[in-house]
């Protein structure tokens, strides 16, 4: 799988733009059907659960659950990040997303949701509802195990 990687920059007249940051072959993962298949490629692409701070990742995709891009979209301290979801929507419609997962880590190695993670992934949820692109999932990466909403029941 070639999963590319961006970032989003001003141009010269202040407005967002999509900027590839890196593109690489991942012949190991072949598809991204289940949130342990999207821990093993964050582990891999990323090394999520070796981060000593939290980070989070958006992956757009399209309605297949095809990638189209890999953003960072937070990166905090030890036990939080900063997420809004207006930087989330704004890198979703540059790039035409057609649905999405949100990912990050917790570097105690815990993946139980804490109450802003339950929060914000509502948060989230009702804004994709609203833009008419979905969430497909949260999870949150710990040490050799994840927390997928999804699988919870709570998406």
């Amino acid at each position: 799988m070639r999963i590319t990687c961006y970032k989003t920059m001003l141009d010269d007249d202040r407005k967002n733009i999509l900027v590839k940051e890196s593109s690489g072959n991942y012949p190991e993962i072949r598809e991204l059907k289940s949130p342990r298949k999207v821990t093993e490629m964050l582990n891999w692409v990323f090394q999520a659960s070796k981060q000593a701070e939290e980070h989070t990742y958006l992956i757009a995709t399209d309605m297949k659950m095809k990638i189209i891009g890999v953003f960072e979209v937070a990166h905090g301290i030890v036990d939080a990040s900063l997420l809004n979801p207006r930087e989330i929507f704004v890198r979703l419609c540059l790039c035409g997303a057609a649905t999405f997962i949100i990912a990050h880590n917790h570097p105690s190695g815990d993946p139980s949701p804490s109450k802003n993670d339950e929060d914000i992934t509502q948060r989230i949820l009702d804004c994709g509802k609203m833009m008419g692109i979905p969430m497909a999932d949260h999870i949150i990466i710990g040490d050799h195990t994840y927390y997928s909403f999804k699988e919870s029941g709570t998406i």
